[in-house]
């Protein structure tokens, strides 16, 4: 059985996901995790090529161990996205056409369906435009010298290009949502009703009028002249201003050769007949031409022209769908002011999204903006330094764990226990927890500690009960609906990471 899924699937699969980040009781995190190297005898692969994420259970839970923290995805860190394809002179870029798939690809990309095609970019001013027409009057594609400006909704010709405006990027959607390969997509709102070129456009399903076509065949032994042709198809009032020079029919184009006379409106198949019974002397298309110029067009080698479809009510009426916005794009700031929520002491090597994670050791979804997710040790009297990254022991109870980070100021240690021999797992194969009064030693610095005895107390703003904190949120909470591998992101107390996630449905 054949079967696709379709462009419509893709684009409401994605309006729902980045829907779900306003609703009640959703609540994405982005997290970061992973400040142990990557091995081939624990996790697979290596810092230099970290290894490709697994998708099982058991993986998941590996994640939970490894987690340092998260922050919160507001709906405002999230906006639908595309293929960001940036203006350069000289440039040959695609034309919007409405037959493209893998039986008709793209003549100049060879893209099976439109949206893999290039016929939009954006602007060093973050305009976005759609290129409607960009052939010569040979029919061959021609590059744009000329980068456009105008913000008129009105379509315009520049540098030869038929082109649409469709939006300007807000200097928010450049900083949150702008990367190298992908940028926001959203609908501009002037340009959008000026879409709708009549009161029965705004209809719905009811389709839009004839903006651009193709002179496929020029035809020979045309009469020269302007003549004027009615467009049949399920719309009405389109009319193409048919001119004839050296007895071919010119290409569409913009001053002085074929072009659109009258658009009409919901059309959503067209086609047009260039007998001399549809081929009329006045912009109305009210006077059939006749006499010797009637004979030599039938008598002429016919011409074909293709009209140009254009999106439903029309260009520019809703960019997210026309452009293809199957994309999601996440932004989170990892800021160095989140102080013990997520580490500035050590790196990273995973980014990931979490949904609906409940608090430590209940059923209650988690909702704070930050979250810190790896163990504390409040060590009042420490005898030294702990390292990150070191193994760490504890007398009697045999607990293993590496060091996160240790805060020498308020000697507070932050550590993990992963499911690898000498990560977390002891000589037994079992993960013990670090408990009690014992003493607790570092492999490499020789530090060593016991544990506060206090009942409960507060230590830069962490809650420790006998010396101990546990993460915020509950290990192995909620789903993990992203996970990504990096090489190692080193932090620090004075910079910020700006992590971008898209997403393509």
């Amino acid at each position: 059985m054949a079967a696709i899924i379709t462009e419509k699937f893709r684009q409401i699969n994605a309006a729902q996901f980045e829907e779900s980040f306003s609703e009640t009781n959703e609540n994405y995190y982005m997290f970061v995790g992973k400040s142990s190297p990557f091995t081939s005898g624990t996790s697979g692969g290596s810092d230099i090529s970290p290894p490709t994420p697994v998708d099982d259970i058991t993986s998941e839970n590996y994640r939970w161990d490894s987690m340092l923290g998260a922050n919160a995805i507001a709906a405002s860190d999230v906006s639908r996205g595309v293929p960001r394809r940036t203006f350069a002179s000289g440039t040959i870029y695609d034309m919007y056409e409405h037959n493209i798939s893998a039986a008709n690809p793209s003549n100049q990309t060879g893209a099976s369906n439109i949206f893999d095609s290039t016929f939009f970019f954006i602007t060093s001013d973050f305009r976005v435009y759609k290129v409607l027409y960009n052939l010569n009057s040979s029919g061959t594609k021609i590059a744009l010298s000329t980068e456009p400006t105008f913000t008129s909704p009105v379509k315009q010709f520049v540098g030869g290009y038929l082109l649409q405006y469709m939006y300007t990027l807000t200097t928010t959607q450049v900083d949150k949502f702008l990367t190298t390969d992908f940028m926001a997509v959203a609908t501009d709102s002037t340009v959008s009703s000026g879409a709708v070129t009549t009161s029965t456009d705004s209809a719905p399903f009811n389709g839009a009028p004839i903006d651009t076509f193709l002179v496929t065949s020029q035809g020979s032994g045309y009469p020269d002249g302007t003549y004027y042709v009615k467009v049949a198809g399920d719309g009405s009032g389109a009319i193409l201003k048919i001119v004839v020079s050296s007895n071919v029919i010119t290409r569409f184009g913009e001053t002085g050769v074929s072009s659109v006379q009258a658009g009409g409106a919901n059309y959503t198949f067209a086609t047009v007949d260039l007998a001399g019974t549809n081929v009329y002397t006045d912009t109305g298309a009210t006077s059939l031409i006749s006499g010797s110029t009637l004979s030599t067009w039938n008598a002429a080698s016919a011409g074909t022209i293709t009209p140009i479809i254009s999106p439903q009510v029309g260009h520019g009426h809703n960019a997210v769908e026309e452009l293809g916005g199957h994309f999601v794009i996440l932004n989170t700031k990892f800021e160095q002011e989140e102080g013990n929520d997520i580490t500035v002491a050590n790196d990273f090597r995973q980014v990931g999204i979490m949904k609906n994670p409940t608090q430590f050791n209940s059923s209650s979804l988690f909702t704070a903006s930050t979250a810190r997710n790896t163990y504390a040790i409040y060590i009042p009297s420490p005898s030294g330094d702990f390292d990150a990254d070191e193994k760490i022991t504890q007398a009697s109870t045999g607990a293993v764990g590496k060091v996160v980070e240790w805060d020498a100021t308020n000697k507070i240690l932050y550590y993990q226990q992963e499911r690898f021999s000498n990560f977390g797992v002891n000589s037994a194969n079992n993960t013990v927890l670090f408990s009690g009064a014992n003493a607790i030693s570092g492999a490499d610095s020789s530090a060593s500690g016991t544990p506060s005895s206090t009942s409960s107390e507060t230590v830069d703003s962490i809650a420790f009960s006998s010396g101990y904190a546990n993460p915020e949120m509950h290990p192995d909470s909620g789903d993990i609906i992203y996970i990504e591998n990096r090489r190692p992101i080193s932090r620090a107390s004075d910079q910020t990471e700006d992590v971008k996630i898209i997403v393509e449905f």
